[in-house]
């Protein structure tokens, strides 16, 4: 498989990154003014407003025949995607006229939605504002959220979707003792979980995105399980047809913001993009099998001690005074001596 070349990649992205977002905490407010700094090619267009009546963009680039439709932050705490997609339209803006960009826009019709749900975003929660969780809302459309994002599929038509989330820490890489840093799904259509052509379509894709991030981060890439949800957006639109890549940014040591996660991000995301843009073969699916399984391994901090019950803690985030407070929670567990700690601290009895 043709992968981007690395070095260029780690050169350009300090150039690339949207500073002027960052953190966990991601709202409409901080992205946007980013809408009014895109690239010249780049149009912007009211898809529709929110719950609470907050604006949802859509922006669309290149001319190809390739037609793929992303969307991030359908969970409103799920930033890091969001990033990501800020950090692509900078690498569009500052490398115009490089062959990758240039290859992009001549194979590939690209729609990005970069808020979905900017009145959960706003409250830091998961749900929209009337607790519709869009993400298990592909078949009652409940939220108007889900009706703009169903609407613009059915209209857009999209061979391949890229649907951007976010992990909890408490997931690694089986295995290993790595934190799931990056993890990958391509979503069943029904309860068999058989592997369609669409599916192998998607898992392709996956490989690209799997290879170029072991080069950078060995060992941190999982996959999740694929067991059908019937109401899941990514589950129904992989059932009509639309190849739909999960993307799940996870946990990387010392980094709680989810900063060098994004650039990880980033470079998924970029590298799916243009894998799709020069292929006409995506028939290889196996290799997407090799990834390993996410698995629940981790704690945020784990006490040891050595006569008595180890402790185990997970952050729990909540907005304060307008301010994202992390504070940690013991969780019960009866034994830890599976999982790991983010942060281990060993106690004299």
């Amino acid at each position: 498989m043709s992968l981007l070349d690395i070095a260029f990649l780690e050169e350009k992205y300090t150039t690339v990154k949207e500073n002027t977002i960052h953190g966990k905490w991601v709202k409409l407010e901080d992205i946007k003014p980013l809408y009014n700094t895109l690239d010249v090619s780049i149009t912007k267009e009211l898809l529709g407003l929110s719950e609470q009546g907050r604006e949802i963009y859509k922006l669309k680039l290149g001319t190809g025949a390739k037609r793929i439709l992303i969307w991030s932050q359908m969970h409103g705490n799920e930033s890091t995607g969001t990033k990501a997609v800020f950090d692509f339209l900078n690498f569009i803006k500052k490398n115009i006229d490089n062959e990758i960009i240039k290859t992009i826009y001549a194979n590939c019709t690209i729609e990005i939605i970069p808020m979905l749900n900017p009145d959960g975003a706003l409250a830091y929660t998961r749900v929209n504002a009337n607790h519709v969780d869009l993400n298990r809302d592909a078949v009652a459309l409940k939220a108007c959220e889900s009706k703009l994002l169903r609407n613009e599929l059915d209209k857009f038509n999209p061979q391949f979707c890229f649907n951007l989330h976010d992990q909890r820490t408490i997931f690694g890489v089986k295995n290993t003792k790595n934190p799931a840093t990056i993890s990958f799904l391509a979503p069943s259509e029904e309860e068999t979980r058989e592997v369609t052509e669409g599916r192998k379509k998607t898992m392709n894709v996956i490989i690209s995105m799997n290879e170029l991030l072991q080069k950078i981060i060995p060992n941190h890439i999982g996959r999740y399980t694929d067991e059908f949800y019937p109401t899941a957006t990514g589950d129904n639109f992989q059932k009509l047809g639309h190849n739909t890549i999960l993307i799940e940014a996870g946990h990387y040591p010392n980094d709680y913001d989810r900063e060098e996660v994004r650039k990880f991000n980033f470079y998924a995301l970029l590298q799916g993009i243009y894998h799709i843009a020069i292929n006409t073969d995506f028939k290889i699916f196996k290799p997407y099998f090799n990834i390993p399984n996410n698995v629940k391994s981790f704690f945020d901090v784990i006490h040891r001690y050595k006569n008595k019950k180890d402790k185990g803690f997970l952050y729990v985030d909540n907005i304060i005074d307008n301010q994202l407070i992390s504070k940690l929670e013991e969780k019960e567990i009866e034994d830890l001596n599976a999982q790991f700690g983010h942060i281990e601290i060993v106690f004299e009895d």
